[in-house]
C-alpha cells in the first residue's frame, strides 16, 4: 500500500514540476538556483523527521 502512495505522489509531483520548470527555465539562471538551494537541506531534514514520526506511529 505504501508503494502506491509513493508512486502516486511522485507522479503528481512530476506532473506539477515539469510544466513549471519548462515555463521558468529561461528566467532562472545560476543565481536562481543558488537562491533556492538554501531551502533543500531544511526540506530534506523536515521530510526525514516526518518519515520518522510516521514510522514510530505505525
Amino acid at each position: 500500500m505504501n508503494i502506491f502512495v509513493i508512486l502516486i505522489s511522485l507522479f503528481v509531483a512530476l506532473l506539477i514540476l515539469i510544466p513549471l520548470l519548462e515555463k521558468y527555465q529561461s528566467k532562472l539562471g545560476l543565481e536562481g538556483a543558488a537562491k533556492y538551494s538554501k531551502y533543500i537541506w531544511p526540506l530534506v531534514m523536515l521530510s526525514l523527521v516526518i518519515q520518522l514520526i510516521y514510522v514510530l506511529l505505525n
